[in-house]
């Protein structure tokens, strides 16, 4: 474990610098446009990329120094900003310049992150992968819970400029730690040749459909992705309805959301997680769909608090479990096309969902809850008729729809079988 936590601590550091960029950014785009279709399009210029590149860096990662590719993910992403401080400076950054430099920043982070995710194997021993990967979703609740306060502290005083310095700061960092240790490389001889281009680009997909339980897994991952992606646009707009556009409350239900991630992350790493990572995932299913339906009912934040805090203890589970089910079930030279696989197929469901929220909330659910609404004399009882309970009733929907995941899960002879399968 000693190498891994070596390049754990860097990839600490370089997180917190990335979510302090990422609030300095968003900032910075709201201030020069007061858009909130500007601040849309950074995310989506940032996954369109990374989508269509995925599965051909899994076939990279597998076939090349995965040590060189991390240090090279690192290197690009740091010499965006670089490309931030130097435009920002000379007074010549545009919206249009964020939008490219966020997508560059993307596919090298996620060259970097398949690396890395690959390498598990060769760091760390089988029965510390649970340990392993629940301390790699500490590295992004822990940001999340101190780096948006720091960074709101810091931006009045040290503007875009300022903040992207630190963040090339963190890059070093990063870069540094994996130079000084030695990843073992796994040996390609187990991979067949490809005949072409497109063979190499879904190898990752086919291989780890042809293993015995692994394409239910991809289903019911995608599933979860379904459902959740389709809620996760409405909290923000629920939570400023019901409140008056009140930031503050909004700020809390995010630390709640990063103190759950973190704690949920070191109870992982003590405990070990369930002997079937497949039953550890589902459970995590069922605890995030009830806490979010809990969230979804609520109307203050004595209820989205915890609920918010309980619903996060759960995702350390949830992908720690999907990390431990790959390694564990598929040979070393092809994880990394596996692992692109599987992240290929969740960005490709929340690009489409998240599309298909926005136009399901403003359309039918929102006017749905609006006096006269034919579902105000359904559940205007339950939910109330004030502004918010439309995206409240849709964000329930979608809990349910998680909860009906894991529940099916357990009984799905496929997936209880999948821990036997080798």
């Amino acid at each position: 474990m000693r190498t891994f936590l070596i390049i754990w601590f860097g990839q600490l550091v370089s997180t917190f610098g990335t979510y302090l960029i990422n609030f300095a950014v968003g900032v910075w785009a709201w201030e020069l446009t007061e858009q909130v279709t500007a601040l849309a399009l950074v995310s989506i210029f940032s996954q369109l990329p990374a989508l269509f590149l995925t599965p051909l860096t899994g076939i990279i990662v597998d076939r090349y120094s995965r040590k060189r590719l991390m240090i090279l993910g690192d290197t690009m992403a740091m010499l965006a900003t670089v490309a931030v401080v130097i435009l920002s400076v000379s007074n010549l950054l545009a919206v249009w310049h964020v939008y490219l430099i966020g997508a560059v920043i993307k596919v090298f982070g996620q060259l970097q992150e398949l690396a890395y995710d690959a390498s598990l194997s060769q760091l760390v021993a089988p029965q510390n992968y649970t340990r392993a990967t629940s301390l790699n979703s500490s590295l992004h609740y822990g940001s999340m819970i101190v780096a948006p306060a720091l960074a709101g502290f810091l931006y009045p005083y040290l503007g875009l400029t300022g903040m992207a310095i630190i963040d090339f700061g963190t890059f070093l960092v990063g870069i540094l730690t994996v130079i000084l240790v030695k990843i073992p490389q796994p040996s390609t001889s187990e991979q067949p040749p490809a005949p072409n281009f497109w063979s190499r680009f879904s190898f990752g997909f086919r291989h780890a459909f042809t293993q015995a339980g692994l394409l239910w897994f991809f289903v019911w991952v995608g599933l979860f992705t379904f459902c959740h992606d389709l809620g996760a646009p409405l909290v923000t707009p629920m939570i400023l309805s019901y409140t008056d556009n009140n930031t503050e409350v909004l700020g809390a239900i995010a630390t709640a959301a990063g103190l759950g991630g973190v704690i949920g992350a070191v109870i992982l790493s003590t405990w070990g997680g369930f002997r079937s990572p497949m039953r550890g995932l589902l459970f995590g299913f069922i605890g995030a769909g009830i806490s979010k339906t809990g969230f979804g009912f609520g109307q203050s934040v004595l209820v989205w608090f915890p609920a918010q805090f309980v619903s996060s203890l759960n995702f350390p589970l949830i992908e720690s479990s999907q990390t431990t089910i790959i390694l564990n079930k598929v040979s070393s030279p092809f994880q990394g096309q596996v692992f692109a696989a599987l992240s290929l197929t969740k960005q490709g469901i929340s690009i489409v969902v998240k599309l298909l929220s926005g136009l399901l909330a403003d359309n039918f659910f929102k006017p749905a809850m609006e006096p006269g609404g034919f579902l105000v004399a359904i559940v205007g009882g339950i939910f109330g008729t004030t502004s918010g309970t439309g995206l409240a009733i849709f964000y329930v929907l979608t809990s349910l729809g998680i909860l009906l995941v894991g529940l099916v899960g357990l009984i799905h002879q496929n997936l209880t079988d999948l821990s036997r399968y080798r």
